[in-house]
């Protein structure tokens, strides 16, 4: 099985992260790859840079679909451009937030999502409504650590997590805690470990970890999106593009 990821920003020095933490994760029989975008934004922080990062998530969803790979993985918990992936390819294409918040609707009775950035409060919100699960949704707490400096300030950042989501628990009533970012892969089990340690023991949901085990067990199950929400777009004339 071969799984692209697509990490839709022009930041390519988190590629070493990147690798090593969804080839841990994957099956032995299963191939990962990266790749980052040729033009964009250096991180995706606002619905602004969502939009910047489209149109080249599209060209790389189409050239693994070229390549023949089996599944896709957009790698930011925005979900940008899934919907319209979805519709270029009929391989499986995973956006991490929807995953991850299916999943915590399913570990507990409500779940609270760690944001980078106060200014995302209200697009996780929406991509709760969007998703069917605002019904599941406790708070959106921010940890306000810009992306970029998460690189160098790990061992801060999971400390910074450790304390939203103790607040998450006790003050917004959360049963599970997902993590707001892709970029803060490989801290789910330090977070879960420090709730422990503060009397609050509930799972901490890695959004990038569970998007490449979906995308694994949509290909065992032969399954991908129906082509009746998702039909290949009509052919037009498109300059630029």
């Amino acid at each position: 099985m071969r799984i692209r990821v697509v990490t839709p920003i022009i930041t390519e020095s988190f590629g070493p992260l990147i690798l090593q933490e969804f080839t841990a994760a994957a099956r032995s029989d299963v191939e990962v790859t990266n790749v980052f975008l040729d033009a964009g934004p250096a991180s995706i922080e606002s619905e602004y840079d969502d939009a910047l990062a489209v149109p080249g998530i599209l060209a790389k969803v189409r050239q693994a679909g070229e390549e023949g790979i089996d599944a896709i993985v957009i790698n930011c918990m925005a979900d940008p451009g899934l919907r319209a992936a979805r519709e270029v390819v009929s391989i499986p294409v995973i956006g991490p937030c929807e995953a991850s918040m299916h999943l915590a609707a399913m570990l507990g009775h409500k779940f609270s999502v760690l944001a980078v950035l106060d200014r995302l409060v209200p697009q996780f919100e929406d991509q709760a409504t969007a998703y069917g699960v605002k019904d599941k949704l406790a708070s959106v707490r921010s940890v306000e650590f810009p992306v970029l400096e998460m690189e160098e300030g790990r061992e801060r950042l999971s400390a910074l997590l450790v304390e939203q989501a103790v607040k998450a628990v006790q003050k917004d009533d959360a049963h599970v805690i997902i993590l707001g970012c892709t970029g803060m892969m490989g801290l789910a089990h330090e977070v879960e470990e420090g709730l422990k340690k503060r009397g609050c023991p509930v799972p901490v949901v890695d959004p990038a970890i569970v998007a490449l085990k979906t995308a694994e067990a949509q290909v065992d199950l032969g399954l991908s999106h129906s082509k009746k929400t998702y039909p290949y777009p009509p052919e037009k004339e498109i300059i630029g593009y």
